[in-house]
């Protein structure tokens, strides 16, 4: 009993371990022109099902035509949802433009 359990444990932290920070890549126009970038959270419930409030890219964009969206599970992002159980699982945007 008590070895199967030890290799259950064993199995559950080798998946955790195996997972990784996703990220998406969205190109609006011609794409990122310069330098500048802005960062937001987005906040979610239940491991992303419920949005609570996520970023509106054009609003952070500024009316820009051209610019670069990237959306992803940063590590601190992933070590907060994991600290709360998936409870409360945040990503990040950043708009490059």
């Amino acid at each position: 009993m008590k070895k199967r359990l030890i290799q259950l444990a064993a199995v559950i932290f080798t998946v955790m371990l195996m997972t990784s920070c996703y990220s998406y890549t969205t190109v609006v126009g011609e794409g990122a022109q310069g330098n500048q970038q802005i960062t937001k959270w987005n906040h979610y419930l239940i491991g992303g099902l419920a949005p609570i409030e996520v970023s509106d890219p054009a609003v952070l964009a500024g009316g820009a035509k051209n610019y670069t969206v990237k959306t992803e599970m940063s590590f601190v992002n992933g070590l907060v949802s994991i600290l709360t159980s998936g409870i409360y699982s945040p990503t990040t945007t950043t708009i490059y433009k």
